[in-house]
């Protein structure tokens, strides 16, 4: 069931609310969390589908936040507020509000949702796309007890990471973290079959993906060993390999499906890696709302401190880039002039004028000797 209001307020939007419950046969509220969904109108589609999937484990109140872009200074200065309630089957176990802020009222996104919010239930806000650098300290961010992001959809991860870093508050957490889930469980599997010290680790994975850098400081971190960081044409991660002193233990992923797990002394094993969606890791997000102190740990590690091994692209365009350089180093000192140093010295002028009769003489005798020899032929 859908219910739309134009230019509303949050006390009308909890009336609908009442009233679509009403008309389901479901007057009991059976929520166990209210998910803010902050994003634009781009991404707002996929973010509710993942959310409605994700509620079907987690009943919860969705308020998707929607801050709509004035055109022009006029509309810049009139607030509204529109919102759509869905209850039933179309909002999957629990019930959403689509929030749409035109105007002034969408810098203060906060005050209409605080009403909204369950009462006596944790709330989580999710940015899709866009998020703060400190979302502690976002007015939304503010009335949560989780906070998700996701870095992998920011332009720049790796310097992302890095402010995330900075500006980390307990209750942050970011999807690229929760997307190496599976590959940290696996990987601690298999460091518990053997009673090895490990030496030294490579991550490999397609470059500007933040999961791989986050999988390399966590392994730092807790083995306290040098992490190597080598890029690769992905998808997503693709190997880890350790060396320990009990021979080498590797996770290869090649098809972003079917890992193998390899370790010496025992035989190869495939198992399943696969690539999850994105309902999938907000439902794993909701499972604990408990601060995550172990990405915490990782995050602060930095991304400074890997072993970062360059792209090949970039390596090959450096390389070009520097013999390119030498080339025209050796082209700007073939073109300069001799220095003092290397030029002949200049002779003086009496030694040249005394040369030129030289010359002359010499011609001279050339000519006389000319006929002498004619004479001889005769």
């Amino acid at each position: 069931m859908k219910i739309d209001l134009t230019d509303t307020t949050a006390g009308e939007i909890n009336k609908a609310l009442v009233q679509g419950r009403r008309a389901i046969g479901t007057p009991a509220v059976g929520m166990v969390l209210t998910l803010v969904i902050v994003t634009d109108e781009e991404n707002a589609y996929d973010a509710l589908k993942a959310a409605n999937d994700a509620s079907r484990e987690h009943p919860s109140r969705t308020l998707v936040v929607i801050k709509r872009i004035s055109r022009t200074s006029r509309d810049r200065t009139t607030s509204r507020l529109d919102a759509e309630v869905r209850v039933g089957a179309d909002a999957g176990s629990g019930e959403t509000v689509m929030l749409r802020l035109y105007g002034e009222v969408s810098q203060h996104a906060d005050s209409v949702a605080l009403p909204l919010l369950l009462p006596d239930a944790p709330v989580v806000v999710w940015w899709p796309v866009n998020a703060p650098l400190d979302p502690a300290k976002d007015p939304l961010g503010a009335l949560a007890q989780r906070r998700v992001t996701d870095t992998y959809a920011a332009e720049e991860p790796v310097r992302e990471l890095a402010a995330r870093a900075d500006a980390y508050t307990p209750g942050d957490t970011d999807l690229s973290w929760t997307r190496i889930t599976p590959w940290r469980s696996m990987l601690a599997a298999a460091l518990d079959q053997v009673d090895c010290r490990v030496k030294a680790v490579e991550v490999e994975g397609e470059a500007f993906n933040p999961s791989c850098e986050l999988l390399a400081m966590w392994l730092a971190d807790r083995l306290d060993v040098p992490v190597r960081r080598s890029p690769s044409a992905g998808p997503g991660l693709t190997a880890v390999r350790m060396d320990t002193t009990c021979g080498p233990i590797s996770l290869d992923r090649a098809d972003g499906s079917l890992a193998t797990l390899s370790i010496k002394g025992q035989p190869a094993r495939a198992v399943a890696l696969n690539r999850r969606d994105t309902a999938e890791l907000i439902a794993e997000e909701l499972r604990r709302l408990d601060p995550d102190d172990t990405y915490a740990s990782a995050l602060r590690y930095g991304v400074d401190r890997l072993d970062t091994v360059p792209e090949q692209g970039a390596s090959d365009s450096a390389s070009a880039a520097d013999s390119d350089a030498d080339s025209a180093s050796a082209s700007a000192d073939e073109a300069k002039p001799a220095s003092a140093e290397e030029a002949p010295a200049a002779e003086p002028e009496p030694v040249r004028a005394a040369k030129a009769p030289a010359k002359k003489a010499t011609s001279s005798r050339a000519a006389k000797k000319a006929p002498s020899r004619k004479a001889s032929a005769k």
